[in-house]
C-alpha cells in the first residue's frame, strides 16, 4: 500500500482529470493501449459471454471491442465525462449498457459469466478493495471469469500497484478458495491474469 496515499481516489478525483483532458490516458490514441488491448481480448478463452460486467470503462474503448464477443454488456464507470464518450462510441451496440456507479458500495444485481476489472484495482484501498473482490465472487457464475489487467509500475497517486491487486485476487485462489488460475501473462509495465469461479 502506498504510505504518502493509503485512501481511496474518489469520483472527484476523476471529474478533475477529465476536466483537465478529453483523454487522460491517451486510451484512444496510444499504441501501446492498443496491444494492451489486443491481449486483453486474445486472453478471453470463450468466443463468446452471456452476460459481461466491465468495472471502470473509462472512454469505452475497451468496451467497443469487448462488446461483439458479450450477449449482454453492463459498463460502468464513477464519471460523468468519461460515460458520455462511451455511450456515443458504443452506439451502434444496443445490448451495452452503461451505468455511473460507485464498486463496491454500489453494485448490480444478477450473475456475470465474465467481469473485467482493467486498470481499476489501485484507485481502491486494501480494504475496499477486499469489498469489491468478494462482491465480485459472489456476481460470478459457477464457472464464471475474471479478468484483471493492471500497469504494474507504482503511481504517486495511487493506493496500491498493480501487483498488489492482482496478488489479492490470487489469494482466492488459494486451497480451499473459490476460484482457479487460469492464465498469467506479464509485460515490461502491465500484468494479466484471469481467474474462474470454481462450480459448487
Amino acid at each position: 500500500m502506498n504510505p504518502n496515499q493509503p485512501h481511496n481516489l474518489p469520483p472527484a478525483y476523476f471529474d478533475e482529470v477529465y476536466r483537465a483532458n478529453d483523454d487522460p490516458w491517451n486510451f484512444e490514441t496510444s499504441p501501446y493501449e492498443h496491444e494492451k488491448y489486443r491481449a486483453t481480448l486474445a486472453a478471453l478463452p470463450q468466443p463468446t459471454y452471456s452476460r459481461t460486467f466491465e468495472i471502470g470503462c473509462s472512454l469505452g474503448v475497451l468496451t467497443a471491442q469487448l462488446a461483439p464477443r458479450c450477449q449482454e454488456l453492463l459498463a460502468i464507470d464513477v464519471a460523468e465525462a468519461a460515460l458520455a464518450k462511451a455511450r456515443q462510441r458504443c452506439q451502434a451496440f444496443p445490448h451495452v449498457q452503461f451505468r455511473r456507479m460507485q464498486v463496491p458500495a454500489e453494485f448490480p444485481t444478477g450473475q456475470f459469466d465474465l467481469i473485467l476489472v482493467s486498470e481499476v484495482g489501485y484507485y481502491w484501498d486494501e480494504p475496499t478493495l477486499c469489498q469489491a473482490a468478494n462482491a465480485i465472487f459472489e456476481a460470478l457464475t459457477p464457472g464464471g471469469q475474471l479478468l484483471l489487467v493492471h500497469w504494474t509500475p507504482p503511481v504517486h497517486d495511487y493506493p496500491l500497484t498493480g501487483d498488489e491487486v492482482h496478488a489479492l485476487f490470487l489469494e482466492y485462489t488459494q486451497p480451499g478458495g473459490p476460484a482457479r488460475h487460469l492464465l498469467h501473462q506479464r509485460q515490461p509495465t502491465y500484468r494479466l491474469d484471469l481467474l474462474e469461479k470454481k462450480s459448487a
